[in-house]
């Protein structure tokens, strides 16, 4: 998205948001939001847009004002939709640029998580956009990368040297390298990419399979993960890929940060448990206040980060 698109965007909603402190007559209003750019070329659920749609008619009808042609439309339109497997979210980064993602309508399909976005990624993501210098010209290795937000963010705001997307299922690699490719980035290795776009490339990583010698071909000076710890098996797998890391790279040891979301009083203490056994040096990233994305308020995320070398200093 164009950075004057961005500006319309910023002045429509505070134009709506006006209108709305006023109590002005609902006509009145800038219902031109659901027809943003970013909307229109990557359309949302029609499930979610039906719901979205219906909510505000029963809003606007409770009201004493004239009925809104725009919204009925709008209506009768979705409601005419056929839902697809598949559909659209759309995150908006400072730059005015955004990221797409296509997700199953599935929260779980196919057996794995996926294929869905998670709350951690986003913060992890906002982490990120507020702390480019961590990945500036630099190999960044992110490990499960699910549907790949966390990442295209990073390949967009923070100019890595390069970038390596990693899972383990098929059918989430698919959908990331629909993803990747969605927004922008070449898988092609021979493909010249512009200046200051960072050479992408989405591998297949079975963390219970991999050698110590692949994860030394990724070069990674930066290792990322985010809500990869949501079973105890998992978090094992991840903490032998860690140590795999940490051998094979004893010298210029990546820098790794792990995030999760907090889901019942045992996450993460396994991980720290494993982590402390296999003298992985760990603290906790102080948490930023302001959100860049729209994810659940009531969500405790936790940033580690880790030091894989025997030298516990930061």
């Amino acid at each position: 998205m164009a950075p004057e698109d961005h500006e319309g965007a910023t002045s429509l909603l505070q134009s709506f948001e006006r209108r709305f402190l006023a109590a002005r007559a609902l006509p009145s209003f800038p219902w031109q939001t659901v027809k943003h750019p970013v909307c229109v070329q990557h359309l949302p659920s029609v499930k979610y847009a039906r719901c979205f749609l219906s909510k505000l008619i029963k809003k606007h009808e409770a009201v004493p004002t004239e009925p809104l042609d725009a919204l009925y439309e709008a209506l009768a339109e979705v409601l005419m939709a056929e839902e697809s497997t598949q559909c659209h979210r759309s995150y908006l980064l400072p730059s005015g640029d955004s990221v797409t993602l296509s997700e199953s309508t599935a929260i779980v399909s196919h057996g794995t998580t996926g294929l869905v976005t998670w709350d951690a990624a986003l913060c992890l993501a906002e982490w990120a956009i507020k702390n480019p210098a961590v990945f500036t010209d630099r190999t960044v290795l992110e490990l499960g990368s699910g549907a790949g937000l966390t990442g295209l963010a990073v390949c967009k705001a923070c100019h890595p040297r390069a970038f390596i997307f990693s899972d383990c299922h098929g059918q989430v690699l698919e959908q990331l390298r629909g993803n990747v490719l969605l927004n922008g980035f070449s898988l092609e290795p021979d493909t010249p990419t512009d200046p200051g776009s960072p050479k992408v490339t989405v591998a297949e990583l079975d963390w219970d399979e991999v050698t110590a010698s692949q994860l030394s071909t990724f070069q990674a000076d930066v290792v990322i993960a985010a809500d990869v710890l949501y079973s105890g098996e998992v978090t094992l797998s991840l903490v032998r890929v860690l140590k795999l890391l940490s051998d094979c790279q004893r010298k210029n040891a990546p820098d790794v940060y792990v995030a999760y979301t907090v889901r019942s009083q045992d996450t993460g203490k396994l991980f720290i448990t494993e982590l402390d056994r296999a003298g992985i040096y760990w603290e906790e990233v102080p948490p930023h206040t302001s959100k860049l994305f729209p994810y659940e308020e009531h969500s405790v995320i936790v940033i580690l980060k880790l030091v894989l070398s025997h030298h516990h200093s930061i």
